[in-house]
């Protein structure tokens, strides 16, 4: 599914936010990247949703090279970053409504998939409010749900679990779990071996901008 290798991002002479980084994740793998803040998850994560461009290096997904790789076509992926996307001015129902509208949806199966989604979810309350009065923790939730009017090959979780209380963070973790389907690839950021845990059978272990499967084998190298 996913192929790094020898991956380099360089922001100054001195600092490289990824360094010699060869990572492969097969189908269907749920995988951790766990370190500090500043380690290098998050940076890669950036880099395979084409957010930063590598200094150099090889990334594939699902063997397309990342840089030829068209997410709209070639594959259904969802990331979710430390700070939510929406259009703030509009309403829950009506950000909802742009993303379908814009994968050509016709009302009446606008309207359909949205009012699923709002019993299934519980979100009534919620659909007339503007997203700039919604707090960071909602925003993560609906940016779940929002993942879930489609079928994912990858999804991507960066390290929001740092901003959410206790009882948010069981909603989140469902969520995630609802979403990785048998043949989806989920790749979670987190500083937490607890959340990693919950969610993942694999860890690979980050520390300046470096990675190993074992974090004792990272310690001896750095």
């Amino acid at each position: 599914m996913l192929q790094v290798k020898n991956l380099y991002l360089k922001y100054t002479r001195e600092y490289f936010a990824l360094y010699n980084v060869n990572i492969n994740i097969s189908e269907g793998e749920s995988v951790a990247f766990v370190g500090e803040d500043e380690s290098g998850k998050t940076t890669l994560l950036r880099v395979l949703s084409k957010l930063e461009k590598p200094t150099k290096g090889e990334i594939y997904i699902k063997d397309i090279p990342l840089n030829k790789l068209n997410y709209k076509t070639d594959i259904s992926a969802g990331y979710i970053p430390a700070t939510p996307v929406f259009l703030e001015k509009k309403t829950v129902y009506e950000n909802l409504k742009y993303i379908l509208k814009s994968r050509g949806l016709d009302e009446a199966e606008i309207e359909n998939k949205i009012n699923k989604l709002i019993i299934e979810y519980a979100i009534e309350k919620i659909k007339d409010t503007k997203l700039k009065f919604l707090s960071l923790e909602e925003k993560y939730v609906l940016s779940l749900i929002r993942l879930s009017m489609r079928e994912l090959d990858l999804l991507m979780v960066d390290n929001i679990f740092d901003h959410i209380s206790q009882p948010t963070m069981e909603v989140v973790i469902n969520l995630i779990k609802k979403l990785k389907g048998k043949k989806t690839t989920l790749i979670v950021a987190t500083t937490k071996p607890e959340i990693a845990q919950k969610l993942c059978k694999r860890n690979i272990y980050f520390k300046n901008g470096s990675v190993s499967d074992n974090l004792e084998d990272l310690k001896d190298e750095l």
